[in-house]
């Protein structure tokens, strides 16, 4: 993928207030991101809110009223000028100019500016006409923007309802052959793509095809307790340790008890220890060889002591830069996510999966729901013997863990940690300087606390 700083794209969102636009704009972001490309939101609405202030009357949007139309085109202008400066200044590849963009000179303004810079234009329309979807987006997403805070959420919806009426009397939907879009008409039940050239172009079209909005729940447990994670040992293809097993034979209650009776797809990995973990289970099964374990290369079976003795500039930058570095022979974090995004797909279509997978896999896949950085993700704690749920909201994601009784080694280590071994059932300390699989100083091995659950939210 070319991502070099003489490449660079618009989406450019396109429809009537409650549409969804925003929604997509920090989905496509978001997924950007999540790949390694540089990417970044200019909301319009931000901008006229620092212009013309927050609750403006419905009238400001009145096509008649000569001063509203003058600070909201003085607003996009502004936004696309720190896009346009985004570019050059700070070497962006995506900007998303989210706003109405609703009349064909308002489009041919946008694309010639961006055009004469090199930067290719994507016009990414949605379009609804289902009531009850315009309601919902209304009291989902729009009633808790800085336009309508503290106001009654009735009187509120009235009048974002006449702001919506305004733009309806001047809005033009596209229909210029000159230009490339893709139409979303009520939430994917129908595409029109017009001129899609190029790869990154194709990517986020086909990632806009795979995206849904209806709720759904997706669940994460790594495989049981593995006779490598007691042996402090990376990759391998080891069985379940006697806890492992138990944590395999409790997973169906656990599962009972907080999914319920609710339709379930299982997916794994092709590796023994998740297949083992998934065994117990009475639903339908999937095994992904995409969601394999990280490829640790020449360093595969070795404890961080061996690989720390034998390979020790390569155990350096690794904790310099752990997303990027790549073993000898093996894969990176960055190659993972790469690896991740079929997997991405086809979660954004479905509902009701559970993933018994690995750490570095899972950490990718958490990473992408709840927007963490690249710096981020490599340390994202994903503990054994723990089911995570995660519940995508239009701006975030909700957490839930529910935390097993049966202990497992701790298998999380910060930056700058070094090496351990096992003594008398605790992880001790050896050396200093890398970064890995295995969890911080000093902790004796205790059985996890019964099932227990936490919400968090990662706003956008």
């Amino acid at each position: 993928m070319n991502t070099s700083s003489n490449f660079r794209i618009a989406c450019v969102m396109v429809g009537l207030p409650a549409r969804g636009k925003t929604y997509v704009a920090y989905k496509v972001c978001r997924y950007l991101n999540w790949l390694g490309i540089k990417t970044q939101i200019f909301s319009v609405g931000n901008y006229r809110r620092q212009i013309a202030g927050l609750h403006p009357p419905p009238t400001f949007f009145d096509i008649h009223n000569q001063d509203g139309m003058k600070k909201r085109h003085e607003a996009a202008e502004i936004a696309l000028n720190d896009m346009i400066k985004w570019y050059l200044e700070e070497d962006g590849i995506a900007g998303i100019f989210d706003a109405t963009n609703s009349t064909k000179q308002d489009r041919e303004w946008i694309h010639r500016e961006l055009t004469k810079l090199d930067v290719q234009v994507l016009f990414i329309e949605s379009i609804c006409d289902d009531p009850k979807i315009i309601m919902s987006n209304i009291k989902d997403v729009k009633l808790s923007s800085p336009d309508y805070e503290n106001l009654d959420p009735e009187t509120a919806t009235e009048d974002y309802m006449k702001r919506i009426n305004h733009y309806e009397a001047f809005y033009e939907t596209i229909t210029e052959e000159d230009l490339t879009y893709i139409k979303l008409i009520n939430v994917g039940s129908q595409y029109i793509i017009n001129m899609i050239r190029g790869y990154l172009e194709s990517r986020i079209v086909y990632y806009l095809m795979n995206l849904h909005t209806r709720p759904k729940r997706i669940w994460f447990s790594r495989h049981g307790e593995s006779l490598y994670n007691l042996e402090d040992r990376i990759g391998g293809d080891s069985g379940l340790s006697p806890r492992g097993e138990q944590y395999a034979l409790k997973l169906p209650e656990i599962v009972k008890q907080n999914i319920g009776d609710r339709p379930l797809t299982v997916w794994t990995s092709t590796m023994k220890r998740t297949i083992q973990t998934a065994r117990h289970l009475d639903f339908p099964k999937k095994q992904w060889k995409a969601l394999d374990e990280l490829d640790t290369g020449v360093c595969d079976g070795m404890t961080y002591d061996e690989i720390a003795a034998k390979y020790p500039e390569d155990f350096a930058r690794r904790d310099e830069d752990k997303f990027n570095y790549r073993y000898r022979g093996g894969e990176s974090y960055r190659d993972l996510v790469l690896r991740l995004e079929p997997v991405i797909m086809d979660l954004e279509r479905h509902e009701n999966i559970l993933i018994i997978s690995h750490q570095a896999t899972i950490r990718c896949m958490y990473a992408y729901f709840m927007g963490l950085s690249h710096e981020e993700l490599p340390y994202a704690r994903i503990p054994l013997h723990t089911i995570i749920e995660l519940r995508p909201k239009a701006f975030s994601c909700e957490e839930k863990l529910y935390k097993v009784d049966v202990g497992a080694v701790d298998t999380f280590r910060p930056k700058g940690q070094g090496a351990r071994v096992l003594k008398n059932d605790t992880f001790v300390c050896e050396s200093v300087g890398a970064s890995g699989e295995v969890s911080d100083g000093s902790k004796p091995i205790l059985p996890i606390s019964p099932i227990a659950s936490k919400t968090l939210t990662n706003e956008a």
